[in-house]
């Protein structure tokens, strides 16, 4: 089987249940082979990453505000770590604070993401996402396309 046809495994960590819980329900009507895992803080994600017992996720959705470890430190741990640096990361996040925007960019994440209001654009960015992973993922980056918007 190619690996177009592979389930894609995704990990979202994000403390907030309804976040959750939205984004369970629009990645499962979207209908894409997908296989999700949620944590909830970042010192449970880093705990699930370094696992010896899993398969590591190829997209990781990354909230920037979470309790005990801040996304931003868990994206700077993972690309600190060999195994953990092929992740393709896109940042979850109700922030669209410029600031914010570029110090993820900076710090290796592939993606920004503002966390939309409405259901039919969450489905609509996470198809885009899923669909393109691979391009989020291969050199080289540009920050005019990091921040991701529907039009």
């Amino acid at each position: 089987m190619s690996n177009y046809y592979k389930t894609l495994n995704v990990l979202l960590a994000d403390d907030d249940e309804n976040d959750r819980m939205n984004f369970k329900e629009a990645l499962e009507e979207s209908k894409m082979e997908t296989s999700l895992v949620s944590v909830n803080d970042g010192v449970a994600l880093m705990e699930y990453l370094m696992r010896e017992d899993i398969e590591l996720p190829k997209l990781l959705f990354l909230d920037l505000n979470m309790p005990r470890k801040s996304g931003m430190e868990c994206l700077k741990e993972i690309k600190s770590i060999t195994k953990l640096r092929d992740i393709v990361i896109a940042i979850y996040s109700t922030s669209s604070s410029e600031k914010d925007i570029e110090d993820t960019f900076y710090s290796g994440a592939n993606v920004y993401m503002r966390k939309p209001n409405d259901f039919g654009k969450l489905k609509e960015l996470l198809n885009k996402i899923v669909t393109s992973v691979n391009v989020y993922s291969d050199p080289p980056f540009n920050i005019a396309n990091f921040l991701l918007k529907i039009m």
